[in-house]
C-alpha cells in the first residue's frame, strides 16, 4: 500500500467521524446556504504571467516536520503581502499536521482565494471546504475514478468552487480532460515513491488542451525552475517546502517571481 493509498483510506475514516458530528445532509445544507462562489481561484490563475499558489504546511510524509514553529496566519498574510495569487492550506491532520481550523482562519484573514489541500474522497469534503471558506478543492486522479472526478467537479460547480484536478502521468491527464477539468495540476512528485522531477510538467504540458489552466506542482525551488516552467507555458506553480523553509517568505517569493 502506497502512502497515497494510506492518505485516502484515512480520509475516509475522517469523513465517517465528521458525519457523526454533522450529518452529510446538514453539511450540504450549510454549504448551499452560503452565497455561491464566483470561481475566484481559477480567475486568480488566469492572468498573463505565471501565477503563484503558495502553500501553508507544517509537515509532509516525504520531509517530516518542515515548520516546527507554524504561525500560519502570519505566513498567509506574508504570502498575500508578497503578491501570491492564491494560498494552499493543508488540512490533512495525520501526515501533514494540518487542521480545518487553519483553513477557516486563513480564509477569513486574507483576501486572495484559498484552496483546501486535502485528499478528497467524499462529496462531504467538498461541502465542508465551502463552509470552511475555501474557494477551491483538490481532486487527485490517483485516488478517484473518472466518474468521481466528473461528479465532484459538478458539486464544485454548484457551489461556485474551483477544482484543481491533479495528475501525475499521461493516463491521469487524459482522465482529467475527459472528466471536464478546467484546472489540471501536474504533480512533479511521485506520491508513490516521493521522487521529484520537474521534467514531468514539460512532458505532460502538451496534453493539456487550450483553455485549461495548467499548474505545475512540487519541486519548484529556484527562479530558474520558475523560468523553465514559464517557458513551457505553465499558467501557475504551486510552491510549498521552498517557501515554508525560507526565513523571509516575501524575499523568497520576490526572488522566485523575478524574471531577470
Amino acid at each position: 500500500m502506497t502512502i497515497l493509498d494510506q492518505l485516502a483510506d484515512y480520509a475516509k475514516i475522517r469523513v465517517a467521524e465528521a458525519k457523526k458530528n454533522i450529518s452529510a445532509e446538514e453539511m450540504k445544507a450549510k454549504a448551499l446556504s452560503l452565497p455561491k462562489g464566483n470561481f475566484e481561484f481559477e480567475k486568480a490563475l488566469a492572468g498573463e504571467d505565471i501565477a503563484f499558489i503558495c502553500e501553508c504546511k507544517k509537515a509532509s510524509p516525504s520531509k517530516g516536520l518542515i515548520a516546527p514553529d507554524f504561525p500560519y496566519l502570519e505566513i498567509a498574510k506574508a504570502y498575500e503581502a508578497a503578491g501570491a495569487n492564491c494560498i494552499s492550506v493543508l488540512t490533512e491532520p495525520k501526515w501533514f499536521l494540518g487542521a480545518d481550523s487553519y483553513l477557516q482562519e486563513i480564509a477569513a484573514a486574507v483576501t486572495i482565494p484559498c484552496i483546501r489541500k486535502d485528499f478528497t474522497v467524499d462529496y462531504y469534503m467538498i461541502y465542508e471546504a465551502k463552509v470552511l471558506g475555501a474557494k477551491a478543492v483538490l481532486l487527485i486522479c490517483s485516488i478517484l475514478t473518472e466518474e468521481q472526478v466528473k461528479d465532484y467537479i459538478g458539486v464544485c460547480d454548484s457551489l461556485g468552487l474551483s477544482a484543481l484536478v491533479e495528475a501525475h502521468d499521461e493516463a491521469e491527464v487524459e482522465m482529467a480532460v475527459r472528466a471536464g477539468a478546467r484546472i489540471i495540476g501536474v504533480n512533479n512528485r511521485n506520491l508513490k515513491d516521493f521522487s521529484v522531477d520537474t521534467e514531468n510538467s514539460r512532458k505532460l504540458r502538451a496534453m493539456i488542451p487550450k483553455g485549461v489552466i495548467f499548474v505545475s506542482e512540487s519541486g519548484v525551488k529556484s527562479k530558474e525552475d520558475v523560468a523553465a516552467l514559464r517557458a513551457i507555458g505553465s499558467d501557475a506553480v504551486l510552491i510549498g517546502e521552498t517557501l515554508m523553509r525560507a526565513a523571509d517568505k516575501k524575499a523568497k517569493l520576490d526572488e522566485l517571481r523575478s524574471i531577470q
